[in-house]
C-alpha cells in the first residue's frame, strides 16, 4: 500500500494506530513519533467542516521540518460487527498528483464533465473537465452543497431537482439543458446522464454520479433545422411584399442575429422591369427591419427610405456575387462600413456600437435579384460562420420566392383592377327613368380580382336596363371575360331584346367562348347575370336571371323583400330556358341589384345575410349613395372573400301629362290628321319650336307603317329629357336605311329622319315592332 499513497490508520477517536512508509516520506514523521497521538495534532489548521462531513477534502499538515504541506486526504471507515465505525483508514496525496489507479485516471481524464455527489447533493469528486467548466479546482468544491456553488437560476434548480430524484428513487435520469456555466462565456447545450451509485451487495444509494456531454453542435444543428421548418409556415402568409419582408425579420431577430434589415430594389415595389446589371453603388429601399433591442436602435435607415450601398460594402458585394458575404470585426471593409453607418448617428451616438459580425445575403428568386438581407450580431457571442451562411442563404431563398410571388400578385392585381376599371362604367349615362347609385369593392383576398360588373343602359322609349353579372374565377382572365360579356350585353341591349331572350343569346356567347378556351369542358368558363328593364311610362319592371341572386325591392312604405325571380341556369350551361318576371312598381321604389359576394361567404348563412340586406335597405338616408354605404357596412364582413358589386335604382314615373297616344287608321288619308294632332299636342306642351321636325318625323313613320306595316298602328309622343316619337304596327319586319338614286320617287324618308333627329331605331314587341326617333329639346342650328 505504501507504493500507492501515504496511509494512516486511526481509531474511532481519531488516535493514530498505524503509519505507512509512504506517510513517513510524505510528512517526515516516523511511526514511533506518530502512533498513539491524535491525528489533529499533525494538522496546521482545522480541516473544513464540509471535508470532515464528506470524509474527503484538502487539509494543511505541518511537516517534521516545520514547513506546511497541503494534502488531499480521503478517509474510509472500518466497521465493527454492529455496523458502527471502529476506526478509519486515511490516505493522503499531494493535490494535483496523478490518480493512483487506472480507473481513477480514466475518470479524471474523461473528455466529458463527470462528477459524483453524495445523497445530500454535496460534491464528492470532480474530474478535470468538470473543474474547467466550473472554473475552480476540485479542492474548492469538495464537500460543498451544489446550490452554494452556482447562481440561483432555473437551470440550476432543475439540475438540483434531478440530483435529488435520482438519490431518492434510485432510478437514472437523462435530460437536456441549454445553459451557461461559471467558467464559460456563452451558453451551451448539455446532455446530462445521472445514475445512482450503490454500496457493494446492497440496494442502498450511496451517491449520484453524472456525466454531462457538450452537445452544442447538435443543438444548433437542430435549431437551424427548426428555423427552416418554421420559415415554411411563417414566411409568405400573405401576398404582400412588405409584410413578407417583415415576417423574415421577425423570424431571424433575435434568434439568428441581434439586428436584421431587408432592403429591396425599387423596381420590386413598382411596375418597372428588373435592371440587367448591378454595378458600383447600389440604391435600395428599406422595407423592414427589427432588433432584439427595443426601438430598433441600430437602424441607420428609416423604413421606406432609399439608401445608397457603396460598392465596397458587404451588401453590395453580396448583390454582385449572388451569394452570402461574411464580414467580421477587424476587417477593413467591415470597419469602413460600420464607420459609414455610425456617421449617421444623432448626437454622436453609434448605431452599430458593439457589432462584431455581419452577414449580407442576396434575395434571389427565379434567377432575379430582388434585394438583400443584412444581419448583424452584437450581444450574440459567436461570429457568423459557414453554417450560418448556408442557413441564411436557404432562408433568404425561401423568402425571396415569397416576395417574388407577392410582387407578381400585386402586379397582376393592379393590371386586373385597371382593366376592370376601364370596362366598368365610370359615369352612368343620363336617363330619367331611375336615380342610380353604385359601389364596386374589389376583393382583397389571395384569389385576386374577380369578374363582378354592373351597367346602366338607356333604352328607347325612356326605358332603362339595369345589369349586374359575375364571372367565375379571379385575375386578368376573369376581368377580360367580364369585359367581353359587358360589351355583349350592351350590344344585345341596343337591339332591344327582352330580358329572357337577351340572356339566351348571352348564354350562347359564353358557351362559344368556353369552347374556344377549353374544348374539354365548356362549363368551366361560367358566369351569372341579372338583366332588368324598367319602363317609367308603364312603371313595370321586367327581369330575368341566369344563376344570379334575385334583386331586392324596397317600397315607399319602407317594406323590403326579394323579387320572386326564376334564377335560371348560369351562363355557359346551355340548352336550358330563361324566364322573365314582370312586376309593377310604385314611383319611388328602390331596386337593389348585387353580386353574390355581398351575401355569400363560407362563414355566413345566405338566408341570414339576405335578411340583413333587406333590413339595411330600409334604413333612412339622405341619398342613394349614403344608402349604398349603409348596406355595405351592415352586410359585408370585415374581410370580404370575393368582389362585391351593388347597384341601387330609385324608380321615377312619367305621368299621363307627359305621354300622348293615338290609334291610326291604316289609310294614307289619315296621315294629315295624325300630323295635326301631334302638332296640337306639342303646342299644349309649349314645344312649338319642335313642331317642324316632329311633323316630318310623324309623317314619315306613320306613312311607312301604313304602307309597309300591318294594323293595328299607333303613334305615341313622350316628353322626357328628349322628345320621343314612336310608331308601332303589327309587322315584325324592321326598316333599314338605303341610298336613293337620282330618279327614285321614294327611299329618302328614313334618311331624312336620321338626319333631323338625335337617334332612331326599332324594337320588336310582342305584337310586332316599334319604330322610334328621339329629338333633342335644344333648338337645332339649321
Amino acid at each position: 500500500m505504501e507504493h500507492v499513497s501515504a496511509t494512516a490508520v486511526t481509531d474511532a477517536a481519531g488516535v493514530v494506530t498505524g503509519w505507512s512508509e509512504g506517510a513517513r516520506r510524505l510528512t517526515g514523521h516516523t511511526a514511533e513519533e506518530v502512533v498513539g497521538r491524535a491525528a489533529r495534532e499533525l494538522l496546521a489548521q482545522d480541516p473544513p467542516e464540509p471535508a470532515v462531513a464528506a470524509l474527503k477534502g484538502t487539509v494543511v499538515l505541518r511537516h517534521r521540518d516545520g514547513s506546511l504541506r497541503t494534502l488531499f486526504v480521503e478517509a474510509c471507515p472500518v466497521l465493527g460487527t454492529d455496523g458502527t465505525a471502529t476506526g478509519y483508514v486515511v490516505t493522503a496525496r499531494p493535490p494535483g498528483s496523478g490518480e493512483p489507479t487506472l480507473a481513477g485516471q480514466a475518470f479524471q481524464q474523461a473528455a466529458m464533465s463527470m462528477s459524483i455527489f453524495d445523497t445530500r447533493q454535496h460534491y464528492l469528486r470532480l474530474n478535470d473537465v468538470a473543474c474547467r467548466v466550473m472554473g475552480v479546482s476540485e479542492e474548492v468544491l469538495l464537500g460543498r452543497f451544489f446550490s452554494d456553488t452556482v447562481e440561483d437560476a432555473e437551470h440550476s434548480r432543475g439540475f438540483l431537482a434531478n440530483l435529488r430524484q435520482v438519490a431518492e428513487t434510485g432510478r437514472p435520469v437523462r435530460y437536456e439543458s441549454f445553459t451557461g456555466a461559471p467558467a464559460l462565456n456563452r451558453e451551451h447545450a448539455w446532455t446530462i446522464e445521472m445514475w445512482p451509485v450503490r454500496e457493494d451487495g446492497t440496494e442502498e444509494v450511496a451517491g449520484v454520479a453524472l456525466a454531462a456531454f457538450d452537445s452544442s453542435d447538435q443543438y444548433w444543428a437542430r435549431q437551424r433545422l427548426a428555423l427552416l421548418n418554421e420559415a415554411a409556415a411563417a414566411i409568405g402568409t400573405t401576398l404582400d411584399v412588405v409584410r413578407t419582408a417583415e415576417e423574415l425579420v421577425e423570424l431571424l431577430a433575435p434568434r439568428y442575429a441581434d439586428f436584421v434589415s431587408v432592403d429591396l430594389l425599387d423596381w420590386v415595389l413598382g411596375a418597372d422591369e428588373p435592371p440587367t446589371v448591378l454595378e458600383g453603388d447600389i440604391v435600395l429601399r428599406r422595407v423592414a427591419h427589427g432588433s432584439g433591442h427595443e426601438g430598433t436602435p441600430e437602424a441607420a435607415v428609416h423604413l421606406g427610405e432609399a439608401d445608397v450601398y457603396p460598392s465596397f460594402s458587404p451588401p453590395a458585394r453580396a448583390l454582385r456575387e449572388g451569394r452570402a458575404a461574411l464580414s467580421q470585426a477587424g476587417e477593413p471593409a467591415f470597419m469602413r462600413w460600420v464607420a459609414e453607418r455610425n456617421a449617421r448617428a444623432p448626437a454622436g451616438r453609434s448605431y452599430r456600437k458593439g457589432v462584431h459580425s455581419m452577414i449580407a445575403v442576396p434575395l434571389k428568386a427565379r434567377g432575379t435579384t430582388l434585394g438583400v438581407v443584412v444581419a448583424v450580431r452584437i450581444s450574440h457571442p459567436d461570429d457568423f460562420g459557414e453554417d450560418d451562411a448556408v442557413l441564411g442563404e436557404e432562408l433568404a431563398s425561401r423568402a425571396a420566392v415569397c416576395i417574388d410571388n407577392a410582387r407578381r400578385f400585386a402586379r397582376e392585381r393592379t393590371t386586373a383592377l385597371a382593366l376592370q376599371n376601364s370596362l366598368l362604367p365610370r359615369g352612368l349615362p343620363g336617363q330619367a327613368a331611375v336615380e342610380v347609385a353604385h359601389r364596386y369593392l374589389p376583393s382583397g383576398s389571395l384569389a385576386g380580382i374577380g369578374g363582378d360588373w354592373f351597367d346602366v343602359i338607356p333604352l328607347s322609349g325612356s326605358r332603362v336596363a339595369l345589369v349586374v353579372g359575375d364571372v367565375v374565377g379571379h385575375g386578368i382572365p376573369s376581368s377580360a371575360t367580364m369585359g367581353r360579356l359587358c360589351t355583349a350585353v350592351r350590344t344585345l341591349a341596343d337591339v332591344d331584346l327582352p330580358p329572357d331572350e337577351l340572356l339566351t343569346h348571352l348564354d350562347d356567347l359564353v358557351t362559344h367562348l368556353a369552347s374556344d378556351d377549353r374544348e374539354d369542358d365548356a362549363a368551366e368558363l361560367g358566369a351569372t347575370c341579372l338583366y332588368a328593364v324598367y319602363d317609367p311610362v308603364s312603371r313595370r319592371l321586367t327581369a330575368a336571371g341566369a344563376g344570379h341572386p334575385p334583386p331586392a325591392l324596397v317600397l315607399p312604405d319602407g317594406t323590403a323583400r326579394l323579387v320572386p325571380l326564376s334564377a335560371g341556369p348560369p351562363l355557359g350551361v346551355g340548352g336550358l330556358p330563361f324566364e322573365a318576371t314582370e312586376i309593377e312598381l310604385p314611383e319611388g321604389a328602390v331596386v337593389a341589384l348585387y353580386t353574390d359576394g355581398l351575401i355569400e361567404d363560407r362563414d355566413r348563412d345566405v338566408d341570414h345575410a339576405t335578411d340583413e340586406l333587406c333590413r339595411a335597405l330600409t334604413a333612412r338616408t339622405d341619398t342613394l349613395d349614403d344608402l349604398c354605404d349603409t348596406v355595405l357596412k351592415a352586410v359585408l364582413p370585415e374581410e370580404p372573400g370575393d368582389d362585391v358589386a351593388l347597384l341601387l335604382a330609385r324608380t321615377r314615373a312619367l305621368g299621363a301629362d307627359r305621354v300622348a297616344t293615338w290609334d291610326v287608321e291604316p289609310d294614307p288619308a289619315h296621315v294629315a290628321a295624325t300630323r295635326q294632332a301631334a302638332t296640337e299636342q306639342l303646342a299644349a306642351w309649349g314645344m312649338e319650336e319642335a313642331s317642324f321636325v316632329t311633323e316630318l318625323v310623324v309623317s314619315e313613320l306613320v306613312t311607312n307603317a301604313i304602307r309597309y306595316g300591318e294594323p293595328p298602328i299607333q303613334l305615341r309622343l313622350i316628353r322626357d329629357r328628349t322628345l320621343i316619337c314612336e310608331v308601332s304596327d303589327g309587322s315584325s319586319t324592321s326598316p333599314h336605311l338605303r341610298r336613293a338614286h337620282a330618279f327614285d320617287e321614294g327611299g329618302r324618308g328614313l334618311l331624312l329622319v336620321a338626319q333631323l333627329t338625335q337617334r332612331w331605331g326599332s324594337r320588336q314587341t310582342g305584337s310586332g315592332k316599334t319604330i322610334w326617333a328621339e329629338q333633342s329639346l335644344e333648338p337645332l342650328d339649321f
